[in-house]
């Protein structure tokens, strides 16, 4: 047997990571296969790869645990194929895959072997996608063709000191250096690829991963992921109207007891996404923030009432996650229109294009709550009733229509004078742009009080939570 709990920081993190004294190690005496270039000379214990299962808070996992003292954690035929053999492990049984990386590569000595293997890998995380969750954590090296794996995990965490993921090293990258813009780094990766969901030391890492696990369904099919509310489900949550502006301290105040797991915290900050508990059950959350308050209540950052190229991304992949295992999804919209830059411009309708469509095809209970503003497209865009969502609030302040009021006044009248655009403004206001109007249309369920937030939505879930909600027949859709 290879496991050692102290002797190495495959078995260290594993010890971590699982409930004491779950974890059973299979294919421990697996070792490299290949003898060219005398690699039979070297000891290979479990091919560098520590695998098996265990459990967290009770729940059933796979994990894979890369030891970088056998041949630095390369991957050969065996070690790829121990990986592969949890993954088939997995969707038998219906449980998350968890991947503890920190890997120098693929293992030269075993060339073609080691790569068709490792192209099995690919193939199994692919066939694996929508069936179970993975999560893989970056501690060590995780460059090249590796850099896919946690490409085709659903979350990826990233160890903020010694951790590397790259596709290409660097100083390999024309023009840079290093030193001038370490693209391999936890920094990198988690705010401006977007690739990495949460940085921290190894122990934090490992934590939110017990975390996140307790919050996720084991598979596509079957939902352990409820637990028992002790939290008043008609609390009223006074001070959210006053934390609309950073959606991070609402979603915390509407959630059971405070309960809220961000995904890609650093990544595109006006986006917020991630998991709270509504009655015991896991929603997902998706909300436009326009402040980043830090922990000591002051203001980090404020952001434009827009959408933008990589917070429509980060909202449609985690849609579309929520859509696959049956997670229902709540929104808080406050948007007043779309990013404008030359840049962003060269993506913005392609990805707001993917975020509506991740709304519209995605079949779980939907909740819309607007909070501020909801003009133009951009609201549509973000689960408005006309793409799908099955219930909708206003918060008496919102402003819901095609622009704002003073703007509208102006286009329609631009030879008026003050006096009248004024009047102007506040009859459009009134007529097209309050939430009574919207609700008087029928695209408003309800008009609730803010501190009222929580138990409407809450109740919202409950009435949808037998929902059935058929598809045009087809293989799958293009966007």
């Amino acid at each position: 047997m290879s496991y050692d709990a102290t002797g190495n920081s495959a078995g260290r993190r594993i010890t971590a990571l699982l409930d004491e004294g779950s974890f059973v190690e299979i294919g421990g005496a697996v070792t490299a296969r290949s003898t060219n270039f005398n690699l039979q000379e070297k000891e290979t214990p479990s091919d560098g790869v520590v695998t098996g299962y265990g459990t967290i808070d009770g729940n059933l996992v796979y994990v894979y645990s890369q030891d970088p003292s056998v041949l630095n954690g390369t991957i050969g035929e065996m070690h790829a194929k121990k990986i592969v053999k949890m993954y088939d492990m997995a969707m038998k049984m219906g449980a998350p895959v968890i991947g503890l990386i920190d890997c120098a590569g693929l293992r030269l000595q075993e060339a073609t072997d080691a790569l068709e293997a490792f192209g099995n890998l690919y193939y199994k995380q692919s066939m694996a996608s929508g069936v179970v969750p993975q999560i893989a954590a970056v501690f060590g090296m995780c460059g090249g063709g590796l850099a896919v794996v946690p490409g085709l995990a659903d979350f990826t965490f990233m160890e903020k000191e010694n951790g590397k993921l790259f596709v290409n090293a660097p100083n390999a990258l024309a023009g840079n250096e290093i030193s001038r813009c370490n693209t391999s780094d936890a920094q990198y990766q988690s705010t401006v690829t977007g690739l990495v969901d949460a940085v921290g030391t190894e122990e934090e890492i490992l934590g939110q991963i017990r975390s996140l696990i307790c919050m996720l369904p084991a598979n596509c099919e079957d939902d352990l992921s409820y637990e028992p509310c002790e939290d008043d489900l008609n609390r009223l949550c006074p001070d959210l109207a006053a934390s609309a502006e950073d959606a991070v301290l609402a979603l915390r105040q509407i959630s059971d007891s405070g309960i809220f797991f961000e995904i890609k915290k650093d990544y595109a900050k006006e986006m917020v996404t991630g998991f709270v508990r509504l009655n015991g059950m896991t929603v997902g959350a998706v909300a436009n923030r326009t402040k980043v308050y830090g922990a000591d209540g002051a203001e980090e950052a404020s952001c434009d009432c827009g959408l933008t190229v990589d917070g429509c991304g980060k909202a449609a992949d985690f849609v579309n996650f929520c859509d696959a295992f049956s997670v229902p999804v709540l929104t808080l919209t406050n948007v007043s229109g779309f990013s404008a830059a030359v840049e962003s411009e060269k993506n913005m309708a392609r990805a707001a294009a993917k975020l509506t469509y991740a709304f519209a095809n995605a079949t779980v209970p939907k909740v819309n709550v607007i909070v501020g503003k909801a003009f133009g497209s951009a609201y549509v865009t973000m689960n408005s009733r006309s793409i799908g969502a099955d219930m909708v609030y206003a918060w008496p302040t919102a402003q819901i229509g095609m622009m704002d009021a003073d703007m509208a006044a102006r286009i329609m009248y631009p030879d008026a004078g003050t006096a009248e655009l004024r009047e102007k403004s506040a009859e459009y206001r009134l007529l097209q742009s309050s939430p009574e109007s919207a609700a008087g249309r029928g695209y408003v369920d309800a008009v609730i009080e803010p501190q009222d937030t929580r138990k409407y939505v809450i109740g919202a879930f409950e009435m949808l939570f037998t929902k059935r909600e058929g598809r045009p027949d087809k293989k799958h859709g293009t966007v």
